[in-house]
């Protein structure tokens, strides 16, 4: 499948890319697969504060409603509003345009721990 390598994954299907101290967050190319079209996605206001592994918000899809996780903790510091009129962007462009969410780091150390491209690949290949 490959996924890209630029980007950190968490076990729950969300990816994480960080410049600055900032994390943009999104729901991998495998995640909306899974969830087929997507049509609606629920998100925190900015300024909202998020724990790693804790809901953040929620992804509905034609086959079902799945939660979205944080990767990182830290303070939502922006949110992609585009997905509220376009939900199906998430399917079209899941690494680029699709993104979810923007979260300021509380501790840089953290992203570190996110899994690399290839032990992504590994699990997805794992659950199949």
């Amino acid at each position: 499948m490959g996924f890209p390598e630029d980007v950190r994954y968490t076990q729950d299907h969300e990816w994480a890319r960080e410049a600055g101290g900032v994390v943009t967050v999104g729901i991998t190319s495998y995640a909306t697969e899974q969830l087929g079209d997507v049509v609606f996605v629920e998100l925190p206001e900015v300024g909202k504060a998020v724990e790693t592994g804790k809901t953040f918000g929620v992804v509905e899809a034609v086959k079902t409603v799945s939660d979205l996780f944080s990767p990182v903790a830290g303070e939502i510091v922006e949110v992609n509003s585009a997905l509220s009129d376009n939900p199906a962007i998430v399917n079209q462009d899941p690494y680029g345009e699709g993104w979810m969410v923007k979260i300021k780091l509380a501790d840089a150390g953290e992203f570190a721990k996110l899994l690399s491209s290839a032990d992504y690949e590994k699990l997805v290949e794992e659950a199949h």
